[in-house]
């Protein structure tokens, strides 16, 4: 049997009561339909400490027949500032699109009904930070968001459309529960801790080649404004 969550907004949200260090978290999300300017959807991990960790998704919301933006985020180390955004190649309020992601020791996998959008690597070895130690507790928010969620902040939410709704189905979670300091994680037997699991094969390698080609609209690792020098793990592949 399916079972739904609706959120109506501003704010609402939900998280989960346990701790997780890598695994396949995803749930399939339809998004605030019409005019959601101004409103974020976010779905992600935190470990919500004073130097967290964090993997995001943010849907950010917008005029009605405008494209909607998915922002995805990479905190390490309490670092963050890793955005990647892009338009989805769908309509995301018609109906529910499966938003996931695949962590281990190696990589952080963000997909969209099983597409590759991003792949954030483990770089440790070469002094960057990584999401590898700190247990994260699951996420999902509805709130306003618009001092910066609409160009840039330009557009305001529109009160007279509200409520805002977002519904959820299918949370599903494959993942390495953590319980005190001596967990082991990840389990040697989980099907993503396997080697096969440490890199993408050919076919994934294609589709994330295809929506950065086409999809994506902002890259933090090109951003000479923000940045003055390239960030260490853009110059060494990631």
């Amino acid at each position: 049997m399916t079972s739904s969550l609706v959120f109506i907004c501003a704010a609402s949200g939900f998280g989960s009561k346990n701790k997780y260090l890598f695994g396949h978290i995803s749930m399939n999300i339809k998004l605030v339909p019409q005019d959601s300017a101004g409103t974020v959807t976010a779905f992600y991990l935190s470990s919500e400490t004073s130097k967290h960790d964090e993997l995001d998704f943010e849907f950010l919301g917008n005029f009605s027949g405008d494209p909607y933006i998915l922002q995805t985020n990479v905190y390490a180390n309490g670092v963050g500032d890793k955005e990647q955004r892009f338009y989805l190649w769908f309509d995301p309020t018609t109906d529910f699109h499966n938003y996931s992601l695949l962590w281990n020791r190696q990589q952080v996998i963000f997909k969209v009904d099983g597409v590759p959008i991003r792949v954030f690597k483990n770089k440790e070895a070469l002094g960057l930070a990584y999401p590898s130690s700190q247990a994260m507790k699951i996420y999902s928010t509805l709130w306003n968001g618009d001092s910066w969620a609409t160009r840039g902040g330009l557009t305001k939410i529109n009160w007279a459309h509200s409520p805002f709704i977002a519904t959820y189905q299918n949370f599903g979670i494959d993942a390495c529960q953590w319980t005190d300091s001596t967990s082991n994680c990840p389990a040697s037997n989980s099907w993503w801790s396997q080697v096969s699991f440490d890199t993408l094969g050919s076919k994934a390698k294609s589709q994330l080649k295809w929506v950065q080609q086409n999809y994506m609209i902002y890259n933090y690792c090109t951003d000479t404004k923000r940045f003055s020098t390239t960030p260490a793990e853009c110059t060494s592949g990631n």
